[in-house]
């Protein structure tokens, strides 16, 4: 005798999803990841902040800066682009969520409570072109952008994180809630992908982050914040709470990442030796010893001489230079003579993103042909800076 048994069809795929899968946190963040990149960002391979000191470890401009106003950078990599009466001190402070040392702190010194319709403040970190390729914007393929910090203030209230490509004009803005005063809160905020205008992947500005602190109407009028794409200025930041508006206020922020995907992975602490190195791609400056040798060359008068400096990375361009001053320095030469230098002046037609060539004067004394060193001159304050900065 036969005997037919007969079951109704199933769907494996919508089985399997009803399975009870002790798959935790980091199982279910790969299960909803869209596209092989996202899970290869989520195991933590490769590079993932494609934004510099995050953390604000590296200090190379100093600790603390007062009278912080527009276009001054505090610690590398972060500035205040502003056009308002607002002004800070900034410092690196160790008030820092666990896992975290250090924290970027603005503390508002004067006010800005009357705000007119152009008045803004942010706090900002500009990317070169050749840092965003992987976001494929202007394409079909574009991609999300996920933003993640830790943040503090005793301001509560809606402000809003943004993104601005350069060339295009194009903003996404997406509010974050600080909801208690004075406490660590990890945010996360998600830019959609951004499906025009190509930038140009390039060593110049293509993409800037901006944490607003202060939106007049001019970016805060709109009906609504503009989460999308767009180059209505008065959408950009709908909503934004005025940090700024009484000198009790203060603004401390950490662990900033920007990355691939829609799903944000926890922050990359890189070696302090690497963060270094990525920031003196756009700053590099020699410090404080006393008799600290800078570079060699020769005097091609009694007077002028021409010493070469070598980098310890290759910058974003030819930097400028900028020094505690001519007096500061000295030229080592001779019987090991040391003079004053009267100027100092880079040489652009001899310098790269590797070596910088500077023209140096001195009173008198020189030999033509004779090799000179460029030497801090017994100064404890003594430095030469190099800036390549977007």
């Amino acid at each position: 005798m036969t005997v037919t048994v007969t079951q109704p069809s199933i769907n494996v795929r919508e089985k399997l999803a009803e399975l009870d899968k002790p798959s935790g946190i980091a199982g279910e963040a790969m299960l909803r990841a869209e596209t092989p990149q996202e899970q290869f960002n989520l195991i933590g391979a490769g590079r993932r902040n494609i934004l510099y000191n995050g953390a604000f470890e590296i200090a190379q401009r100093g600790t603390s800066f007062t009278n912080v106003d527009n276009n001054d950078y505090t610690l590398d990599r972060w500035k205040i682009i502003e056009g308002s009466t607002a002004v800070f001190t900034a410092t690196q402070s160790t008030d820092a969520p666990n896992g975290f040392a250090h924290s970027l702190k603005l503390d508002v010194t004067t006010a800005d409570s009357s705000v007119a319709a152009s008045d803004y403040c942010i706090l900002n970190q500009p990317l070169e072109g050749y840092d965003i390729i992987s976001f494929a914007a202007g394409t079909t393929d574009a991609k999300y952008h996920s933003l993640s910090f830790w943040v503090k203030s005793n301001v509560t209230g809606t402000f809003i994180a943004g993104l601005r490509y350069t060339d295009s004009g194009k903003n996404s803005g997406q509010a974050y809630t600080i909801d208690q005063a004075d406490t660590w809160e990890h945010k996360t905020v998600v830019f959609p992908p951004q499906t025009t205008n190509a930038p140009d992947y390039d060593n110049t500005e293509e993409l800037t982050l901006y944490f607003w602190l202060l939106a007049g109407s001019n970016y805060s009028g709109g009906s609504s914040l503009g989460t999308g794409w767009s180059t209505t200025d008065n959408t950009r930041a709908v909503g934004q709470t005025n940090l700024v508006a009484s000198t009790d206020n203060e603004f401390y922020i950490t662990g900033v990442q920007l990355e691939l995907g829609k799903v944000a992975t926890p922050f990359e602490h890189r070696s302090y030796g690497e963060e270094l190195a990525l920031c003196q791609r756009y700053y590099h400056k020699e410090g404080y010893r006393q008799y600290q040798r800078y570079g060699t060359g020769f005097a091609f008068s009694t007077i002028g001489s021409s010493v070469v400096i070598n980098l310890p990375t290759a910058m974003r361009t030819t930097p400028a230079i900028s020094t505690s001053g001519a007096s500061t320095l000295g030229l080592n030469y001779g019987a090991d003579t040391l003079t004053a230098l009267s100027s100092i002046a880079i040489n652009t037609v001899g310098s790269s993103e590797k070596t910088v060539a500077v023209t140096l004067a001195v009173a008198s004394g020189l030999t033509t042909g004779q090799a000179v060193l460029l030497i801090n001159n017994n100064n404890t304050n003594a430095y030469m800076a190099f800036d390549a900065e977007l």
